[in-house]
């Protein structure tokens, strides 16, 4: 019973230390300087929405939210359509050509890309993609499809052959039974390999700066790293900025964590 009580304070205690942050970024981006000044961790008295609507338009994060959903939305509908279908192989054909690819996708797991970055930055400038959507949009796709291609392997290894034999002997094609039968049994991994994926593309910051910096379709970290350069001695400004960056990615990670663990826990049983 004590262990059980001390082990629960504990567990407040860390849950304290990691939502403190989160707390100070909310409260300060909803202060003016006078507040800020004088009791910056207090809850503001009374609350401002003025930084949001000064940040808005100071970092231009109208444009940078949409090069970000496009980037994110087109990459992720890439990887869960080669994913899925290049783990289906994988994971169904027991041949040495498909251990030998799913090694090599392996690989590309352990091996880090920043290894690779000066030769995909020369081919993606031979292929006249840089500062452009379609640029990001391959690099995403090809750096993110190994980590994919692991997760759905294991989920469809997990499932029962019987479901996709079965309209087989109807008379289904393997693309068939794959679309209509297998694919939407893989919704508990495609959430997960949404948010995963989702997160890691809408964050990443040192990729758009390399491929979009000065373009115009800058994302919104690049966009946000740069609004507050201009602003850092406006603190509730720059908070301000920060949330509405954060804001959009945060939402979906609310809806669709639950399919996370869900999505690891039913792959690992295979």
């Amino acid at each position: 019973m004590r262990r059980t009580f001390l082990l629960e304070i504990v567990m407040i205690l860390v849950a304290v230390a990691f939502l403190f942050p989160v707390y100070a970024l909310i409260t300060l981006s909803l202060k003016d300087p006078a507040q800020i000044s004088q009791t910056p961790l207090a809850l503001p008295a009374p609350p401002t929405t003025a930084n949001f609507t000064k940040a808005w338009s100071a970092a231009a994060l109208g444009p940078s939210l949409m090069n970000s959903t496009v980037i994110t939305a087109v990459s992720l509908v890439a990887l869960i359509a080669l994913g899925s279908f290049a783990a289906y192989y994988l994971a169904r054909v027991k041949s040495r050509l498909g251990y030998g690819l799913y090694v090599l996708f392996l690989l590309g797991i352990v091996l880090p890309f920043q290894l690779g970055m000066i030769p995909l930055y020369q081919m993606v400038t031979d292929l006249g993609l840089i500062g452009t959507h379609a640029g990001m949009i391959l690099f995403y796709t090809g750096i993110q499809l190994p980590f994919t291609v692991f997760l759905y392997t294991g989920f469809i290894r997990a499932l029962p052959r019987d479901y996709a034999h079965a309209a087989q002997i109807d008379g289904a094609s393997h693309l068939t039974a794959f679309t209509r039968v297998v694919f939407p049994l893989l919704r508990p991994i495609t959430g997960t390999v949404l948010i995963l994926n989702a997160v890691f593309i809408w964050n990443d910051f040192f990729t758009p700066l390399l491929y979009l910096g000065g373009s115009g379709f800058e994302t919104v970290p690049v966009s946000v790293f740069a609004f507050v350069g201009q602003y850092v001695s406006d603190h509730g400004l720059v908070f301000a900025g920060l949330v509405l960056g954060a804001l959009p990615i945060v939402v979906i990670f609310l809806l669709l964590q639950r399919y996370v663990i869900k999505g690891f826990s039913s792959g690992l049983k295979g």
